[in-house]
């Protein structure tokens, strides 16, 4: 078996909590390949790779020469060619992320040369609004999606309902707010399903995404009802929230969209 060297660099590691992690990877020695925002890539490191102490100990331990590798979305605009960025939570018995915690600046990683998904808005018409739902890190492929699109996009709508346990898990929050309030045609909305757990008390809103759309906050902020004729819905994340949220829709007439069907919901079910 032809052992694959780590081809790729860190080069930089955001902490957003102890279980969240930005992650930057540059290739080193060779070029990122083209992507559709809301596309994955493969990480990877080997076995003998370090972990980071607040991971479950390992039961059975892996090959130390070994790659284990795993898909994630990625968060960076498709326009950024000098790195790939990721937006990570740390599974405490996971055998990838308990390592990927562990990295720091300047260490190497395996990144997978090539990209995969259809989770994109290629088969959005051109006009039609478009509203991203994701609870915790199935946020990343948006910010891919935003990044890349909605500096050229006006003629459509855009919308982020974004949901957390706590306010210090809505990763990327001052950079979505900054979106919103330098284009018009966008709209942020999180909140927090434990809002008791708050140091400080939360002035948002608190619940699950799916509250978000029975509640009417995108119409108040839209000033309009989304319907299948002019917007198509994403889904990403927690899979009660997926299959909650395709319910909802279900009944107002939206339908899953799949190769075969055309609809104007997209479901990625990553977990």
């Amino acid at each position: 078996m032809v052992k694959e060297a780590l081809n790729a660099i860190v080069t930089q590691k955001i902490e957003v909590t102890p279980e969240l992690i930005i992650l930057q990877v540059r290739p080193d020695g060779w070029e990122l390949p083209d992507f559709e925002p809301g596309q994955f890539a493969v990480l990877g490191l080997k076995g003998s790779a370090p972990r980071t102490p607040w991971a479950d100990p390992e039961e059975v331990l892996p090959d130390p020469d070994r790659l284990i590798r795993r898909a994630y979305s990625i968060a960076s605009s498709s326009v950024a060619k000098e790195y790939m960025e990721f937006y990570v939570i740390l599974v405490r018995d996971g055998a990838l992320t308990s390592r990927l915690f562990a990295l720091e600046m300047g260490e190497p990683i395996w990144l997978g040369k090539k990209v995969s998904g259809m989770f994109t808005l290629d088969e959005v018409p051109k006009g039609k609004h478009v509203v991203l739902a994701a609870t915790g890190t199935g946020l990343a492929p948006y910010m891919s999606m935003l990044r890349t699109h909605l500096p050229h996009d006006g003629g459509r709508l855009y919308a982020v309902l974004h949901g957390a346990r706590h306010s210090w898990d809505l990763g990327y929050r001052s950079e979505l707010n900054t979106m919103q309030q330098l284009c018009d045609n966008f709209t942020y909305i999180p909140l927090i399903s434990r809002p008791a757990n708050e140091p400080v008390p939360w002035g948002g809103l608190t619940g699950y995404v799916q509250d978000l759309w029975t509640g009417g906050e995108l119409d108040k902020e839209w000033g309009m009802r989304p319907t299948p004729s002019d917007t198509h819905v994403f889904l990403c994340g927690n899979p009660n929230m997926c299959e909650d949220m395709l319910a909802l829709l279900d009944k107002e007439g939206f339908q899953e969209h799949t190769r075969k069907v055309p609809g104007e919901v997209h479901v990625e079910r990553y977990w």
